[in-house]
């Protein structure tokens, strides 16, 4: 085991005392441990239940024999970093958290890990971490918001935006904006449409770092908080066939990824974080061959800003495990990819529901031919 080196022999008795003063027994002493990197905050509403997420997953590192220990990192919502200052701190806080876990897990030892993103730079970044570290690991997100309702109809973040843009020129009044200052966002969870959280949660699922249902159940079901008692359990398994980042991320992986990336209309903030963490493991995801995959794969799915769609919607038809196979049956999927479910991408399709054809349209008829995403030149950008 990793954790050996400050859990054997007689150079590592001032280790185990301190192990000791954790109130570690002997037995646990002897069992793998786990680090649980926890991105909880009290400023995110994608964070503030992530502490229940984090029992749940020490309890299922618990039930497989693992000895969990929990640490947190720094998280920027988008949200409430826009319009000032702060938005200049964003993009540089994804490095911030890869380095913190990485000086973290160096300090410490372990064995395996359980990572628990949301929102928008902490899942990629946790994603850079996983891949420089290199250790047997399971994320499990906090999932998406549920919609809220204003005037009779589904909202979600942009629509709060554009909100204030209606206010200024008229068409909203002060009641208006009351109206969706206190029901526009109703539920603990990141953003409910599909903007760079649930994207790259549902990624992150498509790459095979996450179980099924990471990117679509709901962070306020019941089966959110089961999903994360067996990424805890799950993560046992990966360690003792010491399935490894570098193991899983190929990139066949990578491709899957991109494919759902085109077939879903991710947020285009995927382009600046899959070809980061692919970085990280030394390989390179370069614009042209990006939109080769974009100009191969149609557009399934229109969700929030893109249609009235939301998060829910594709959870209750499916969720990511039924784009994957609508695409796979139709060729553009590898099924042969393995995960932390220790099992071929294919074999856990064949359980998997079938497009619905409305949410997740067909592949003979879908919202457009190309992907959801295009990589564009101008002559202020030439690269």
């Amino acid at each position: 085991m990793r954790s050996d080196i400050i859990k054997k022999g007689p150079l590592s008795l001032p280790q185990r005392t301190m192990l000791k003063t954790i109130t570690l027994t002997d037995m646990e002493i002897e069992r793998p441990f786990v680090a649980v990197v926890n991105s909880k905050n009290d400023f995110v509403p994608g964070h503030i239940h992530l502490n229940e997420i984090a029992e749940a997953v020490k309890a299922g590192i618990r039930m497989n024999g693992g000895v969990p220990f929990e640490f947190n990192t720094i998280g920027v919502c988008d949200a409430i970093a826009m319009d000032h200052i702060g938005m200049k701190y964003s993009l540089p806080s994804r490095e911030l958290i890869a380095d913190s876990i990485e000086a973290m897990l160096m300090a410490n030892p372990v064995d395996a890990v359980v990572f628990i993103p949301n929102c928008d730079k902490i899942v990629p970044g946790m994603l850079m971490a996983a891949c420089r570290l290199n250790l047997p690991c399971v994320f499990v997100s906090g999932g998406p918001m549920m919609a809220g309702k204003v005037g009779g109809r589904r909202v979600a973040g942009t629509d709060v935006t554009e909100a204030v843009g209606k206010y200024s020129i008229g068409e909203y009044t002060d009641e208006d904006m009351r109206e969706f200052e206190e029901h526009a966002c109703p539920t603990c969870g990141s953003c409910a449409g599909m903007y760079t959280t649930n994207s790259m949660n549902c990624l992150t699922e498509t790459l095979g770092l996450a179980l099924p249902g990471n990117g679509t159940i709901l962070a306020v079901m019941s089966e959110r908080r089961r999903l994360a008692k067996m990424a805890g359990v799950q993560v046992m398994e990966v360690y003792k066939v010491n399935r490894r980042p570098s193991d899983i991320l190929t990139k066949e992986a990578f491709d899957n990824a991109l494919r759902v990336e085109m077939a879903i209309g991710c947020s285009t903030n995927t382009m600046l974080h899959l070809p980061a963490v692919a970085h990280e493991l030394g390989m390179k995801l370069d614009l042209e061959y990006i939109d080769q995959i974009s100009h191969e794969t149609p557009q399934l799915c229109k969700i929030n800003p893109a249609a009235p769609v939301y998060m829910e919607d594709l959870y209750e038809v499916g969720g990511v495990s039924a784009i994957l196979k609508e695409l796979y049956n139709n060729g553009l999927i590898n099924g042969e990819t393995v995960g932390v479910t220790n099992k071929p991408l294919k074999e856990l399709l064949k359980n998997s529901r079938a497009a619905d054809g409305t949410i997740i349209r067909k592949f003979d008829n879908p919202w457009r031919a190309e992907g959801g995403s295009a990589i564009l030149r101008g002559n202020l950008c030439p690269d």
